[in-house]
């Protein structure tokens, strides 16, 4: 685990959502979106915090996020730790014990690719999060080609992408089915009924599986922004045909 001692909490670190009634299932929580990620999903809408360039002043610190908890103790349950990617997050492990001794339930999301890292949390005490939601972008098999930065070693690896993506998701799926769920972003070229296949294949069958529609504003690659999102009718009928193999398949 990262070094704790010498972190300072005073620094910009993340962005704070202060209430959020979506992002933790059955709780009203705080959200923390932290900085670092280590895709580079075409379509992602938190590039600032994902390529780091998000003005400082636009960032809130961990003291900030530590002072907000205390001060809503008792009104808050949840706390969501978001990013980017949280589990590379040096900050992540001193949050959770801090929100853990003010009696929070902590909700991890990741992007899947870090069966390690999310492991060594599960399994140390102080770390666990209870809720574990994993972002599933396409085909295990097309994470190298269509997520992993070009300036990446494992670039076109679809192996290393593969084997880190089944993991995750068994990791995942150890957890009770109302403590974690599968998203998928139905991003046209991404998802399509073969992806949905090959991601129901890696998925637990009570899996809750949640779909979102795509936003094409702010995408990393600025091309995004130029792609339709799928209509309505398309987008029932990818999740229609996800229900097939999960039943718990839904469109948020």
């Amino acid at each position: 685990m990262h070094n704790m001692a010498i972190l300072p909490i005073n620094e910009p670190a993340g962005v704070l959502v202060k209430t959020t009634c979506v992002d933790y299932p059955g709780r009203v929580a705080g959200s923390f979106f932290l900085k670092g990620c280590n895709l580079r999903c075409p379509y992602c809408y938190n590039t600032g915090l994902v390529s780091g360039t998000n003005s400082l002043e636009s960032l809130n610190t961990v003291e900030e996020l530590f002072a907000h908890l205390e001060k809503r103790q008792g009104i808050l349950s949840g706390l969501v730790l978001s990013g980017g990617e949280p589990l590379l997050n040096p900050y992540t492990p001193i949050i959770i014990k801090k929100a853990k001794e003010l009696n929070y339930k902590i909700k991890i999301d990741t992007n899947g690719t870090l069966p390690d890292e999310l492991e060594a949390f599960i399994n140390n005490s102080e770390l666990k999060p209870d809720f574990i939601a994993m972002d599933i972008k396409t085909s295990p098999d097309r994470y190298a080609e269509t997520l992993c930065s070009k300036k990446s070693v494992f670039f076109g690896n679809k192996e290393h992408f593969e084997n880190l993506v089944k993991r995750t998701a068994a990791l995942v799926a150890q957890y009770p089915a109302d403590q974690r769920e599968y998203r998928t972003v139905l991003v046209p070229g991404l998802i399509t009924k073969e992806d949905i296949k090959k991601i129901a294949g890696i998925l637990p069958k009570d899996a809750s599986w949640q779909f979102a529609q795509f936003r094409n504003e702010n995408c990393l690659d600025s091309s995004y922004n130029e792609l339709y999102p799928y209509t309505d009718t398309e987008a029932f009928e990818l999740v229609a045909y996800a229900k097939s193999f999960i039943p718990k398949a839904a469109l948020r």
